[in-house]
């Protein structure tokens, strides 16, 4: 996976944008969430000195919230619904599908640093169950001959 440069001055420059309150501690760490796509420990130790907390506390934040990852993620995001209607209409053959197809289990990132992937509770869009979110774009009624071509068109808009 390619390594993201992460540099002191960048991460500063984010803190700065922030009062020197841990009331602000979740804002700065999902900005540097989505600068860097996840949580860099340089991230959390320059935090813990901005706001004169201790660095644990600020990493029981970012372990609570599955939305914070603490390892980097790929380029593109993947989650799939395992609620109730996705598991009922084949969630696991389509998580089971993409491991196969990515060669990655949720949790994982590709070697490439393209895709990773998460399962999650609900995604709020039963009907169109098996439901799947790349980079917040909904693909509702997913099956597994689907999933090459879903994977290609995120891949071609990321070059446009």
């Amino acid at each position: 996976m390619a390594e993201q440069e992460i540099s002191s001055e960048q991460i500063q420059s984010l803190l700065g944008a922030y009062p020197k309150e841990r009331r602000y501690a979740l804002a700065a760490m999902q900005d540097m969430q989505r600068k860097y796509n996840f949580v860099p420990r340089e991230g959390l130790e320059a935090l813990s000195e901005h706001l004169g907390c201790p660095v644990a506390g600020l990493y029981s934040i970012a372990t609570f919230y599955k939305a914070l990852s603490l390892k980097p993620r790929g380029k593109h995001i993947i989650k799939v619904c395992d609620g109730t209607a996705c598991h009922i209409r084949g969630s696991v053959n389509l998580i089971n599908s993409i491991s196969r197809t990515l060669g990655i289990g949720p949790g994982e990132t590709t070697e490439d640093g393209e895709f990773s992937l998460e399962t999650v509770n609900c995604l709020g869009a039963c009907a169109l169950a098996p439901l799947m979110v790349i980079d917040e774009k909904y693909f509702g009624k997913v099956t597994m001959e689907s999933l090459p071509g879903i994977f290609d068109s995120v891949r071609e808009e990321a070059t446009q």
